[in-house]
């Protein structure tokens, strides 16, 4: 990597002395200036020829030939062994470094995809160079690299453009940006032939992370397409100081907890240079319903070349949707139990599924209320309607509207029907719809965080005027620790983050009996 040889060579010159500090301040203005020139002059010639985008750091932060290249990648990947997925892999985390400090540390990443075909690869860079609003799009030709030009998925690329005001074309946030590139020779390797979307983000502020991922989970839906986050972590701490900054980055993303990274990293506790991409992969992936994370390799620059006095982080992660058997066992094991047969949540499936279509086709409801039992106990209930996979729709009542059985009827069309997120349900969606029920407990007010159990617990959140409610499950399917649920719950509230620990912001918990189609 030039700038990490170049600070590392004028580091070694001026260390040990008294002076030290202030040769530093002289000399980072010629450093930069170094840098700049030395990355301009081995980019070499044009950066951009009939829309190809020519390679402009080959020859330097990877090898230049072809041949080389290849065998470089693959001795890489030959050295990974990792586990095999339980599920789709949704997104992933992969360094931009030079290959010789972080390419082994992608190879973990990249080993996953083997065997793998996907329809595009979006990949998300940070912007080192150039500063915008707002997230830039490469929308047409393609990148060159020393195996071949990958071409842009122009559709794809406009659609994404298209979804968003804070997404635009900015030309000179990719003309030398190295960290979308360095990702494309692993893709070529791994994947053969395929199409891309390269996304240089300028801001990475929250807003602008939850826009792009909003906009990515619109457009792709349910295509199989990758998306890559580019990131290298802490830069020119010793050793010991950059592995605890790094730790804190490396728990967010094993938790796939992008709200406390955000705050993390806004407080200066980790550090990362693509951390907005990184915290839009893992809000685009929780959107796509994944539920697994993994980190698969950390290391630093000081693990390469021994020298530990001011290293940089690398780390590679993966965020994954888990496979119905796991999902079945995890939700075995969210919640509490009220005593309900498996006949019981049998019938108070089909009256789900009979509400909505007893709604859709305009019919009264058939069948007749039981009167006795768990069903007849007047409880609040939530139910949440997902379309191959996907939330599709949730409503729910703590104040039970009769008995459990007519509060599950009652939320099943509120659900299907009157949810402010979607537009009311279709006929032909029914059969693509799966239903899950929470039949709660009653809401209990707390004095002290202490008593949530994540896992266990659902939380209510009430200040004023507003009010947010997570489900049990929530916390477990996105990995959440005990702050970050409510810190999630005051959003969902419309309060900040950090409301819940206001006097004047009242805590409920609640558990609940959580079963659903297909178990």
């Amino acid at each position: 990597m030039i700038m990490e040889n170049t600070v590392r060579q004028c580091n070694e010159v001026f260390r040990g002395g008294i002076m030290d500090n202030v040769f530093r301040i002289l000399l980072w203005p010629i450093v930069f200036c170094v840098c700049v020139f030395t990355f301009a002059q081995e980019g070499g010639g044009e950066p951009v020829l009939n829309n190809v985008r020519k390679s402009v750091i080959a020859g330097a932060w990877y090898p230049g030939e072809p041949q080389v290249l290849h065998s470089t990648i693959r001795e890489y990947l030959n050295a990974v062994s990792v586990d095999v997925i339980d599920g789709d892999i949704i997104s992933l985390v992969a360094p931009h470094a030079g290959y010789v400090y972080s390419g082994q540390v992608a190879a973990y990443a990249y080993k996953l995809l083997e065997g793998k075909e996907y329809e595009a690869v979006v990949v998300i860079g940070p912007s080192h160079r150039t500063y915008f609003q707002g997230a830039s799009v490469y929308r047409e030709g393609g990148y060159e690299t020393p195996l071949g030009v990958v071409s842009i998925d122009g559709a794809l690329a406009d659609e994404i453009i298209d979804g968003s005001d804070m997404i635009a074309t900015v030309s000179t946030a990719h003309a030398q940006e190295h960290s979308v590139e360095i990702q494309l020779p692993f893709l070529q390797v791994v994947l053969g032939d395929f199409k891309f979307v390269p996304i240089v983000m300028g801001s990475q502020d929250r807003r602008t992370c939850e826009e792009l991922a909003d906009v990515l989970y619109k457009v792709i839906k349910t295509r199989k397409i990758l998306v890559v986050a580019s990131s290298d972590l802490s830069h020119f701490h010793r050793y010991d100081q950059a592995v605890s900054l790094d730790s804190v980055m490396l728990a967010h993303m094993e938790k796939m907890n992008s709200a406390g990274l955000l705050a993390d990293l806004a407080e200066g506790n980790c550090e990362a240079c693509g951390g907005g991409p990184v915290v839009t992969a893992m809000m685009y992936a929780a959107r796509q319903g994944a539920r697994g994370s993994e980190v698969l390799k950390y290391a630093n620059s000081g693990d390469i070349t021994g020298d530990k006095r001011g290293v940089v982080g690398y780390a590679a992660a993966v965020f994954f949707r888990t496979s119905a058997v796991s999902e079945q066992a995890r939700s075995s094991n969210v919640g509490t139990t009220l005593g309900l047969s498996a006949d019981e949540k049998a019938v108070l499936l089909g009256v789900a599924r009979a509400a909505i279509r007893a709604e859709l086709s305009g019919e009264r409801m058939p069948g007749t209320k039981p009167h006795a039992g768990a069903l007849s106990e007047r409880r609040g209930a939530f139910v949440t309607l997902k379309k191959r996979g996907q939330l599709r729709g949730c409503i729910g009542s703590f104040e039970a509207r009769g008995s459990l059985y007519e509060t599950v009827s009652e939320m099943a069309r509120s659900a299907a029907f009157h949810d402010p997120r979607f537009t009311p349900m279709g006929t032909p969606e029914l059969e693509d719809v799966t239903i899950e029920i929470s039949a709660l407990t009653p809401l209990k007010k707390i004095d002290t965080i202490d008593e949530i159990e994540v896992g266990r617990h659902g939380i209510y959140i009430v200040r004023g005027m507003y009010r947010g409610v997570l489900l049990p499950q929530v916390a477990t399917d996105h990995r959440w620790d005990k702050v970050t649920f409510l810190e999630e719950t005051c959003h969902k509230a419309g309060l900040p983050s950090g409301a819940w620990q206001d006097k004047e912001t009242e805590i409920y918990i609640f558990s609940a009996d959580i079963f659903g189609e297909g178990e």
